[in-house]
């Protein structure tokens, strides 16, 4: 299976910019390689180029967020049980956490190392308002894509290594703020 992975990232690498949107838009619903390892090579190698690469992968990423909405929405469970088999937990983990936080839920999925195109699939088999689910996947693949490229455009090959820790940090903060945003309301309501 690495050796599949491998040769389709070599395969999307050595199409340049569009391979960089296949491979952007067909991870959103399927099992390749993530944009993110074909971003950062680009990314390294022309860094004045950086900021329309991550716009590339942001706006692929989306729509092929949308196929796979469209995968779920018309295929159901059963074509979600083919592309994921034994994943039934994972199904049901989604569904949770879509009835606690809603869009959320695809936000952090699209933005941190969540497999997203799960989430892609489950938003359309569970009806999830679409222009919500599209939102939520455009910034959230936005942020993510954004955030690489800028910290690489800075800190270029050094920071390289470190990448996943810099979205990790960013989520933890972006988690803190909406922890902090609830409360608030939360407070709020309760005075009224």
């Amino acid at each position: 299976m690495h050796e599949i992975l491998s040769q389709l990232n070599h395969f999307f690498q050595t199409l340049g910019v569009p391979g960089l949107a296949l491979n952007s838009f067909i991870e959103s619903f399927f099992l390749v390689p993530p944009p993110d390892f074909l971003l950062i090579t680009m990314d390294l190698a022309n860094p004045e180029k950086a900021l329309f690469y991550a716009t590339i992968c942001t706006i692929a990423s989306a729509f092929g967020g949308a196929f796979g909405y469209a995968i779920g929405y018309w295929g159901g469970r059963p074509v979600f049980n083919f592309l994921f088999k034994n994943k039934h937990e994972q199904f049901e983990n989604v569904e949770k956490l879509y009835n606690q936080y809603g869009s959320l839920a695809v936000f952090f999925s699209a933005f941190t190392p969540i497999p997203y195109k799960i989430f892609t699939i489950a938003s359309g088999i569970l009806n999830m308002n679409f222009w919500k689910f599209l939102i939520a996947s455009f910034f959230g693949r936005g942020l993510r894509f954004f955030i690489v490229s800028i910290v690489l455009m800075l800190f270029g090959e050094t920071i390289k290594e470190y990448i996943e820790w810099v979205i990790l940090a960013v989520t933890i903060v972006i988690i803190l703020f909406f922890v902090i945003l609830y409360k608030k309301r939360h407070a709020f309501s309760t005075k009224k």
